[in-house]
């Protein structure tokens, strides 16, 4: 058994409640959409085969708790629920970044989930497997990436609707050069909603550059 895998780096945490923090991210390889603003096109396809023995072998070496398995969809890659138990029995405290499009059923209940939903400007909308919300506990998060008014106006009705925050912590992010963050910081305040607004720190601090 191995998985497909992009780059293994450690950076600091760009976004939800970890931003800031020291993080060891596993980029796994591909993924099944095809986001309008994706911005890990790179990890798409390529990669090295790597046994997940091997995967948590060179987390280990970074010396932090912290690991973000992310892609692409790490979630495509059946192994990938197996590298999550691994990583949490090493003692990390492991967080999945996955589009939503993908059964976290199977995750290990140790793990966070950052769970994004997709908006209409994504092209992805429909992919959207809503029966994964029920899934969710207090320390799990979901991000909505906005891209225009319409986007979210769509997300401000998921979120009431669906009653987003009785699952767990919402965040709102503006997509990078789509929207500005101070337009969607405007709208969230107007309306009074309850979300974390975020901003991707890392291309604040080091713009499209791979790995960081």
């Amino acid at each position: 058994m191995s998985l497909r895998v992009t780059e293994i780096f450690h950076s600091l945490q760009g976004e939800g409640l970890d931003t800031g923090l020291p993080t060891t991210f596993v980029r796994l390889t591909g993924c099944p959409l095809r986001c309008s603003y994706c911005d890990t096109t790179y990890a798409f396809k390529g990669g090295r085969n790597m046994a997940p023995e091997a995967v948590c072998r060179t987390v280990q070496q970074f010396g932090c708790r912290r690991v973000t398995l992310t892609g692409g969809e790490p979630l495509a890659q059946k192994q990938a629920f197996d590298l999550v138990r691994m990583l949490c029995d090493q003692g990390h405290s492991v967080a999945v970044e996955t589009s939503g499009a993908v059964d976290i059923a199977p995750l290990d209940s140790r793990a966070r989930v950052v769970m994004d939903i997709k908006t209409p400007a994504s092209g992805e909308a429909h992919r959207n497997l809503w029966q994964n919300l029920q899934r969710l506990r207090p320390q799990d998060q979901l991000k909505f990436v906005i891209c225009n008014r319409d986007d979210y106006l769509w997300s401000r009705e998921q979120l009431h609707r669906r009653h987003l925050q009785s699952h767990c912590t919402v965040l709102f992010s503006p997509a990078w050069d789509r929207l500005e963050p101070t337009q969607l910081a405007e709208w969230i305040l107007e309306d009074g909603l309850e979300v974390r607004f975020q901003l991707q720190l890392h291309k604040v601090l080091w713009g499209e550059e791979p790995g960081r």
